[in-house]
Formats: C-alpha cells, structure tokens, sequence
C-alpha cells in the first residue's frame, strides 16, 4: 500500500492498511490510523497523530513548524482525528509553547484546496472550509461551521457552531453560533436558516432563532441588555441558549 517510491521513516507509525502515493514524505514522530489515502506529494512533518478514514490530496503540507517567530524549535504537536477530506495544497501547523502547544481537527471535516490553518487552532467537527480560507493562530471554529471562499480570521477569533461566512468575509471578532456574517470587514447578516435547514432543526426552532437574531441585532440595544433580553425571555429554548453561551464565551467582541 505504500508506493515504492515513498519516504517513510522507519520511525512512523502506519497503519497496515493505510494508501500512501509516490514522492510522499512521512516524517518520524507521525502516527497514521487505519484507512487512511494519502495521495503523491503530500509532505507530513511531526509530532503528528492522524486518525482513521482521512484522505489527504497532493502537494498538501501536514504537521510542519509554524513560521511564529517565537517558535523555538519546540516538540509542539498536530492531531487530526478520523473521516476528514483535506484537499490540495493545505497547509496545516503544529502548535507553539505559547498557546496550547497542538493545533486540533476534529471529525468529518471538509478542507477545500488552499486552505491555511495556523498554530494552536482548533477545528470541531463537521465543519467546512472552502478553497483559501486562511486562519491565523488560536482561531477555533465550532461544529457545523461553514466558511466560505478567501475567507480570513484574525488570531483568537472564534467562529460559532452552525454559523456561515459569506465568501471574501474578513472576520476581526467573533461570530456567535448560527449567525451568517459576511463584508470586510464582516457584519451579521441573519441566521444561517438553509443550514439549519439541511441539519434538520425544527421549524419552531428556527423560528426562535430568528427572533433572537432581531433582539441582538435589530432593536439597536447594547450588548450586554441584549444579553440580558435573549435570557429572559428564550431560556426553555436549548438552540437559543447555544447561541447566548457562544456570546458570554467570547473575549474579542462578536460581530454586530
């Protein structure tokens, strides 16, 4: 399974089963779970752990040092878990003393080609990220986000679960969960009602969703009254509380 022409250090571990095209370079320090294809070119730098059933395509960089300028050579790592689609020419670092010292991928992601995730991000599960989103360091981006096209997020922002960006956003603050932003700089826009739709939230959930949207964003009060409002008056609502929880989580600011 693993071509002729491929470099494996001895000192990684693959699983029996795992596909590994020509001129593909695995380096030591890096664990591969079974099931996993990796296509020609693809290099993986450690320490790096990749689950089971991920597919990484061509000329993609895996595991490298991250370029941050206080990175000294430190033995920081990658994890990758199971099921994720990496397209071309990803680049994915490893993390750095200074922050969680592991850059993290969850499960049944999808990584359009050109894509660019930094030190000490941490990608949740079944997110997408369209070709050439670009994410600086100790971004996080929840479940279900999707990210659209030349997206880019500054360092430490945090993008909500279910939330969608508009192709070309520039996100300097964090999105809350559910909520569709898109411009540069981004703004809010509405919820993210056709993936909501597609996951199968209810028509009453939805409904209420778009009622809190208009009390955080239509009625022209401060935040925190907002805040205050959204408890009061959707706290039997389990969507809406995911919603506030993403709010009172974030340290940059969200997006208004």
């Amino acid at each position: 399974m693993i071509h002729s022409q491929a470099i494996v250090d001895p000192a990684a571990q693959v699983a029996d089963d795992v596909t590994v095209g020509p001129w593909t370079l695995i380096g030591p320090d890096v664990e591969i779970g079974p099931g996993c294809i990796i296509e020609p070119h693809v290099v993986i730098k450690g320490p790096t752990r990749i689950g089971a059933g991920n597919r990484i395509y061509q000329f993609s960089s895996i595991g490298e040092a991250t370029p941050d300028l206080k990175y000294r050579n430190e033995p920081t790592r990658l994890v990758i878990g199971d099921r994720n689609v990496i397209r071309e020419n990803v680049t994915i670092h490893r993390g750095t003393v200074q922050g969680r010292s592991e850059t993290t991928v969850g499960n049944d992601n999808l990584i359009m080609a050109y894509v660019h995730i930094a030190h000490d991000c941490v990608i949740g599960d079944h997110a997408v990220l369209v070709n050439n989103c670009a994410l600086a360091g100790h971004v996080r981006v929840a479940d279900w986000a999707t990210l659209g096209g030349f997206t880019m997020v500054h360092q430490f922002c945090q993008v909500g679960a279910h939330s969608f960006t508009g192709m070309g956003s520039a996100i300097g603050k964090d999105v809350p969960a559910y909520i569709t932003v898109s411009g540069s700089p981004a703004q809010a826009k509405t919820i993210n009602l056709e993936g909501l739709r597609r996951r199968g939230f209810s028509s009453e959930a939805i409904s209420q969703l778009r009622r809190a949207f208009k009390v955080l964003y239509r009625q022209n009060l401060t935040l925190d009254l907002a805040l205050q409002r959204l408890e009061t008056m959707f706290h039997n609502t389990p969507e809406v509380v995911v919603l506030i929880d993403s709010i009172r989580a974030s340290e940059r600011g969200i997006v208004r």
